[in-house]
């Protein structure tokens, strides 16, 4: 256990940072325990019960602070559940190698979301079928996603509230903290039926991501967003570099 403590300062700064952009502490947990050599089943399933912790931590503080917009997290969440359950089938079959290139793509993808966030602007609410239809679709994608890699999936249900759905994103990345309870919570069960994750180290994980998202969630309301995004990116396209890199010494 003592060889694994420094899980808790890794989780409670994936916490944080997770909180305040809406994505899922998984994005920074899992790259760091990938290069730590964790298999991808491993590095997934531990970093669904910190995304766990830190969402129901996160959404304590925003339900406070009036920011979470009920009727839609909880569709959003219901909906993404199937996807969760092929993630964590698909995570038990993966290689490391086509593991390190699929997550490359989903750092680069959520650099560019955290990149261009200030630009994308609200509108009226849109919550017609045709966009619940759609809705739900990406709720499963977001399902898989999030259960795959570990992450959570707020790189789709983010944009999806503000561009889609219309809501400001002050109320999407709070939004998006209730449906990661959602997405985690049945991630983890599936992967923990399958024998995934080491209970020990998603413990450590988790208790630093409770932290993480307390502290994060107050954060938000303050923090200017600037500089932190462009340390973000840098950091989630260094990632992704080096996970291409690292799988071009691989075999699928």
């Amino acid at each position: 256990m003592i060889d694994f403590l420094w899980l808790i300062p890794l989780g409670f700064a994936a916490g944080v940072l997770g909180s305040i952009i809406g994505l899922g502490g998984g994005i920074i947990a899992v790259p760091v325990m990938t290069f730590a050599g964790f298999p991808p089943a491993l590095a997934a399933s531990n970093s669904l019960f910190a995304v766990f912790s830190n969402a129901v931590a996160s959404t304590a503080t925003y339900a406070k602070q009036k920011r979470i917009e009920y009727g839609i997290g909880l569709r959003l969440g219901l909906m993404c559940i199937p996807g969760t359950i092929l993630g964590a089938f698909i995570s038990d079959v993966m290689t490391p190698i086509i593991f390190q290139i699929l997550f490359a793509l989903v750092l680069v993808s959520s650099a560019v979301y955290i990149f261009i966030k200030r630009k994308i602007t609200e509108k009226p609410y849109n919550l017609k079928n045709s966009m619940m239809i759609f809705a739900a679709a990406a709720s499963f994608f977001a399902g898989t996603v999030s259960s795959l890699f570990g992450i959570g999936g707020g790189v789709v249900f983010v944009p999806l509230m503000v561009i889609g759905i219309g809501i400001s994103m002050r109320k999407a990345a709070p939004t998006a903290q209730l449906v990661l309870i959602f997405a985690s919570l049945s991630g983890l069960i599936v992967h923990s039926l399958l024998g995934h994750p080491d209970f020990t180290q998603a413990l450590l994980l988790s208790i630093g991501a409770f932290g993480g998202g307390l502290l994060g969630a107050r954060l938000s309301l303050d923090i200017k967003e600037t500089k932190l995004k462009i340390i973000i990116t840098i950091v989630l396209i260094a990632a992704a570099i080096k996970l291409v890199i690292d799988s071009m010494g691989g075999s699928f």
